[in-house]
């Protein structure tokens, strides 16, 4: 009878959780159907009107002064070249880290280590410059640049990918590799063929996670690409709804729900793997 009661207790816990962590999302989603005049008098009610969403998306797209169209072509090139990158390089890394049993090779994991503890605040502005000195040096800019974005994050995203990957690459057989080898498959083949598949699942785990983030990101953006340049992302596009004197909260809303439609639609069809990735990063 204990039990039972204890049980109701966490289950009438976790429901009001659910509630406070869903309310946010409620508010966005009935506000984005709403005038900016309406969500200012009653931002709580239900939108008198469902259809004024349809109205809001198509100002949104058809705006020439925010670009969201182009915005969004940026963030899927950003995000998409940021988590190939990261994931690829990031497991090819950790398997050579795992493998090669050296002082060297610990070293490098720690290094690889240590930006997990570095607080981004810290590198913000010897990053922005660092980018400036290798346009002068080298004549290659990386400020306003899709490529630039992308190398920023690879350098933030790396460190947790390779800790993930390598706590997982530890519990596979080196017999494995070594059967490959014997088979004739050279290093390449052998972790295309052999080590990849294995990996499935931290492999979705780390696109996930860092996906939320990359899609999410504003401050990076607005460092390395600037608010009001040609190359912008989605949260640079919204921040242009909210002026110094005018907040066009309607636009603002339905950005937002716009902005995290494909995150959340990803998310539940990918949940699976993320836990099981994360337990298996965990356990092994």
């Amino acid at each position: 009878m204990k039990k039972k009661t204890l049980l109701l207790v966490f289950e009438v816990l976790t429901a009001i959780f659910f509630l406070f962590a869903m309310f946010p999302f409620f508010v966005v989603v009935i506000n984005s159907a709403k005038a900016s005049l309406e969500i200012i008098s009653d931002p709580i009610s239900l939108p008198a009107r469902w259809g004024q969403l349809f109205d809001n998306i198509k100002t949104i797209w058809t705006s020439p002064s925010v670009r969201y169209s182009s915005s969004v072509f940026a963030s899927v090139v950003i995000t998409a070249g940021s988590l190939a990158t990261i994931s690829i390089f990031s497991a090819m890394a950790a398997w050579v880290l795992v493998r090669t049993k050296t002082r060297t090779s610990t070293v490098i994991f720690l290094l690889f280590l240590s930006g997990l503890i570095i607080p981004f605040q810290v590198v913000m502005f010897p990053l922005v410059a660092l980018f400036r000195m290798i346009r002068e040096t080298v004549g290659l800019p990386m400020l306003r640049t899709y490529h630039g974005m992308i190398f920023a994050y690879i350098g933030f995203g790396a460190p947790l990918a390779v800790f993930m990957f390598h706590g997982f690459i530890k519990s596979i057989p080196v017999a494995l590799e070594e059967a490959a080898t014997i088979d004739g498959c050279t290093k390449m083949q052998v972790f295309l063929n052999v080590i990849m598949p294995i990996l499935k699942p931290i492999f979705v785990t780390v696109i996930i996670l860092n996906a939320i983030w990359i899609w999410n990101d504003f401050l990076l953006p607005s460092l390395i690409l600037g608010i009001g340049q040609d190359v912008q992302t989605i949260p640079l596009a919204i921040a242009g709804f909210a002026g110094s004197f005018v907040k066009k909260w309607d636009l603002i809303m339905t950005a937002v729900l716009m902005a995290a439609a494909p995150i959340v639609v990803g998310f539940l069809f990918a949940q699976k793997h993320i836990i099981k990735g994360m337990v298996a990063g965990a356990v092994k």
